[in-house]
């Protein structure tokens, strides 16, 4: 049997859990002594948190109150731990679901970020022989910020592909050899789409991996499956939250993500109790950051919809295994004639037709009732089997609409193929 991995702390070494709630600890006293989010939310809690059970103990960190707590104390809020003069990284989130969040790091908050980064370029098998191509605008919000930094880091020349068009991106990858490109699974998926309209051969260009972020797609079986048959190269998944950090990453299994467990504690809840779910069972994705002093989150909220499970991956990591990934998001799922949708359920079965181009969700009301369509750019004589694909898998009659090419918008950042008709009144959510 494999010996457990021990983990470094000052002149001791010990297993992953003595590991981690050491660093919480660590952290909770400073926290406490110099944080004024904190100070009040935590005054209570015990000293020392010895495992789980002791953490349940702990109130929940919610986005809304990093929200409200922005908006009573500008401009950023009182969760720093620091001098607003010993910070150097300005970030926000991007607003999908809400107003933007603005997160800044100290030098050496932002050098953990680094940190946590180079254990996604390991487990992707990026090395220093390796060119980093990032197809990602350079704007507030922090994407692949700290995948270009890491990638310094492990000793890659890194080229960023900000201010450029899709066709003067593709002619960068191609010109200048990159091995690795970093960008959103929806970005991905138009670089190919454009590259084969200005026949820009990429199939057997030099990328050899496509690192992900900013959506699920990567851990979906079909979109994964359609990026790696349009560039003839693997794809790794990414996971982390402007507010929280790069946590998970994917591996060469590509069944799931790995939570990165010497940076961060993972909980799952039931989001109505609170409650740890039971092994196998779906829950919402608590986080704990172990190592941004500067901008500390004690379990936060993620929002995100995982499968909790104990068991160890094939690759043979032994940090926390999520099988399937980002299952979806908490407040993305509407419930359909009784039936519970997540656009990510949506997009899995769209993407296994190699046809479709581009697609959207348009949820809508008719005669009172939530009803769900789907619009795709693509061939017509998919319509059929597509349609009832989507019935049979999701248990409901799902609408079906044929779009002109071009008409469905495209998307670099964050894709927001949702849009939500049924309150006249309200604007759409997307």
């Amino acid at each position: 049997m494999e010996a457990a991995a021990l983990y470094p702390l000052y002149e001791t070494k010990m297993d992953l859990k003595s590991y981690q709630f050491q660093r919480l600890n660590q952290m909770l006293v400073f926290t406490l002594q110099n944080n004024k989010f904190y100070q009040e939310k935590i005054k209570d809690i015990r000293l020392p948190v010895r495992g789980y059970e002791d953490l349940a103990e702990l109130p929940f960190t919610f986005k809304r109150e990093l929200s409200e707590d922005q908006e009573n104390n500008k401009p950023v809020g009182n969760n720093y731990s620091y001098q607003l003069s010993s910070y150097v990284e300005f970030h926000q989130t991007s607003g999908t679901t809400g107003k933007p969040i603005r997160v800044m790091d100290t030098k050496e908050s932002w050098e953990w970020w680094s940190k946590c980064w180079q254990e996604v370029y390991k487990s992707s098998g990026v090395t220093e022989e390796d060119t980093i191509f990032i197809a990602f605008s350079f704007g507030p919000f922090v994407g692949f910020w700290g995948g270009y930094q890491a990638g310094k880091e492990v000793g890659c020349l890194v080229i960023p592909g900000g201010g450029q068009t899709t066709k003067q991106r593709l002619y960068n990858i191609i010109e200048n050899h990159a091995t690795v490109l970093l960008c959103t699974p929806s970005y991905a998926l138009h670089l190919a789409e454009v590259a084969e309209k200005n026949n820009i051969a990429i199939y057997n260009s030099s990328i050899e991996k496509i690192i992900t972020a900013g959506e699920p797609g990567g851990s979906i079986p079909s979109v994964r499956g359609k990026m790696e048959a349009s560039w003839n190269a693997k794809v790794f998944d990414h996971v982390g939250m402007t507010e929280m950090g790069a946590y998970g990453f994917s591996c060469s299994e590509q069944k799931g993500l790995h939570v990165n467990e010497s940076e961060f504690i993972a909980e799952v809840i039931d989001p109505e109790t609170g409650q740890h779910v039971q092994e196998g069972e779906r829950g919402e994705l608590v986080l704990t950051n172990l190592g941004r002093y500067g901008y500390p989150l004690i379990r936060y909220r993620t929002g995100d919809v995982v499968v909790h499970s104990m068991g160890r991956c094939g690759c043979g990591n032994p940090y926390r295994f999520l099988p399937g990934g980002i299952v979806g998001r908490q407040d993305d799922m509407v419930v359909i004639r009784g039936i519970n949708i997540f656009p990510q359920s949506i997009e899995s079965i769209v993407r296994e037709f190699k046809n479709v181009k581009e697609f959207r969700i348009v949820y809508y009301q008719e005669n009172g009732m939530d009803q769900v369509k789907v619009q795709y750019e693509g061939d017509h004589f998919i319509f059929e089997e597509l349609k009832a694909l989507l019935r049979e898998r999701l248990g409901l009659r799902v609408d079906l609409e044929l779009v002109e090419d071009n008409v469905l918008p495209r998307f670099e950042l964050k894709s927001r193929r949702v849009e939500d008709l049924r309150y006249q009144e309200n604007k759409p959510l997307f």
